[in-house]
């Protein structure tokens, strides 16, 4: 715990498991830390070491912080939103709210009623941005470089995972049709056959709802006969590794927020082959670090990752392109940066 007078940022989590808001939570806000950048975080499901408040402390919401006058509320779930408004206008505490949209839809009339009481907006991508009918600053996602990286060891390699073949293709998330898992799986079923250098890896949870849909993926694998080649290995202790296993990324979303793994992929020297869904288009460089297909299209997902597939050393080489993309456009010191002028903005104004 930091003591919530020396804090200038509240970075609210009101969900105990692990999603896309709170990855971003996680990565985001050690660094702003380390750039001194005065946040901490509020609520559970969040590692231990992170700075951050108790619920207890924020009866000081109504005292100044050292060193200015209020404190920036930074919102990315529409409860966070409520209960920064609720604080704000109901109970006069002294803060400023800013809420981060990263859905790419048009929001119900309570979530714009919301939106508008913010102080500031921001969106994760333009995409995002569109939905929106007040104005707001685009900064998007950026990845930490220091935890997502190209191999080093031999364990981040094919063989360092014992799994057969010479190159490895992969799926990570939840596995549900939102996802599109399943067209990853029908694309791997066809495909592989044809290329037996390749093998493919799923890794991400089942939740009960989605029980039924992952079987059904299982089933299909385990009929075509490729149960040794297209595995499903659940949630696994560390994905990093894995990201530097891949020769290929596979993000085939019918639809997402923004969207991190294509980054994570590409930090960790990995070409990607993405949907349109969230910000992926955003990210990649069509023919030079990956490709973008249309979400949900699953002939033109197939067709994308033929030439991969048949050229592993194109694949390579759009590897590296990408690595190199990511650490110019999408450091996590970027957004960090980013945020820190909205935040110094808000605390300026009167």
């Amino acid at each position: 715990m930091v003591d919530i007078r020396d804090v200038l940022v509240i970075a609210p989590n009101f969900k105990r498991r692990l999603s896309g808001v709170t990855s971003t939570i996680v990565q985001l806000v050690p660094v702003q830390h380390r750039l001194g950048h005065r946040v901490a975080t509020l609520g559970p499901g969040l590692p231990d070491g992170l700075p951050s408040i108790s619920f207890a402390s924020l009866w000081q919401l109504w005292r100044k912080p050292r060193g200015a006058s209020a404190r920036v509320w930074h919102a990315r779930r529409n409860n966070e939103m409520l209960t920064g408004i609720i604080l704000k206008y109901l109970l006069g505490m002294r803060l400023k709210l800013l809420f981060t949209s990263a859905a790419q839809r048009d929001h119900k009339p309570f979530t714009k009623w919301m939106i508008r009481r913010m102080d500031a907006v921001v969106a994760t991508s333009a995409g995002s941005g569109a939905f929106l009918k007040v104005p707001y600053t685009v900064i998007r996602h950026g990845v930490d470089l220091a935890v997502f990286h190209p191999p080093e060891t031999a364990e981040d390699t094919i063989e360092g995972a014992g799994l057969p073949g010479k190159y490895l293709i992969g799926c990570f998330g939840r596995i549900r049709h939102q996802k599109g898992t399943d067209l990853f799986v029908r694309a791997m079923v066809e495909l592989l056959p044809r290329h037996p250098d390749w093998t493919a890896v799923i890794c991400g949870r089942v939740t009960v709802e989605h029980t039924a849909f992952g079987e059904e993926l299982k089933r299909r694998v385990r009929e075509a006969g490729l149960s040794h080649r297209i595995l499903f290995l659940g949630e696994v202790p560390d994905v990093k590794v894995w990201y530097r296993r891949l020769a290929l990324y596979v993000a085939p979303s019918r639809n997402e927020g923004f969207g991190l793994t294509p980054l994570e992929a590409m930090a960790s020297r990995t070409a990607v082959v993405a949907s349109t869904a969230g910000a992926y288009a955003e990210m990649i460089l069509p023919g030079t670090t990956g490709q973008v297909v249309p979400a949900g299209d699953y002939e033109a997902l197939e067709a994308a990752l033929v030439p991969y597939l048949a050229d592993p050393a194109m694949t390579a080489r759009t590897a590296e392109a990408a690595l190199t993309h990511v650490r110019a456009t999408f450091a996590l010191e970027n957004e960090a940066l980013a945020l820190k002028k909205i935040y110094d903005r808000l605390l300026t104004d009167e």
